[in-house]
């Protein structure tokens, strides 16, 4: 009776570390181009794409090419959040930071509510910073993860 109870509790085990989840990533990128020229936006895509599709397999044989256009793997359906961007006229505008940070939370707390969960946070900077640079962004990737249902 004992090894019998031991085998269900090991079986529950495997039952719930076997479980799948689905990912969704919401980028935020934010300009840092002086005087305010630059455009600063959260994305979130709506569209589901499968990178199978998308993909070449390459091996000493020889190519299989995949014949998909890359007007095929272009998202149309996805939500645009304008962001502030962090330097105006004057320099760097704390307040537009305190703005965009709240409606970055807005957007985490959102996803929260429909049961997704912060998985991990990555973020770059792009910049030239040569003798001209006017250029610039820093991107964050938010990826959150929920139960596939």
């Amino acid at each position: 009776m004992k090894k019998f109870f031991f085998y269900c509790l090991v079986l529950i085990g495997f039952t719930v570390t076997a479980q799948t989840y689905e990912f969704k990533v919401v980028t935020a990128v934010e300009s840092v181009v002086p005087n305010g020229l630059g455009r600063s936006r959260m994305i979130s895509a709506n569209d589901q794409r499968n990178y199978k599709d998308f993909t070449t397999t390459r091996s000493e044989e020889g190519d299989e090419r995949n014949k998909s256009d890359r007007d095929d793997i272009r998202v149309k359906g996805f939500d645009e959040t304008k962001l502030l961007n962090f330097f105006n006229i004057g320099g760097i505008r704390f307040q537009n930071i305190a703005a965009n940070d709240a409606l970055i939370t807005s957007k985490l707390n959102a996803m929260s509510e429909e049961g997704w969960e912060l998985a991990f946070v990555t973020s770059g900077v792009e910049s030239n910073s040569g003798r001209d640079d006017s250029t610039g962004l820093f991107i964050t990737r938010f990826v959150f993860k929920r139960l596939k249902k």
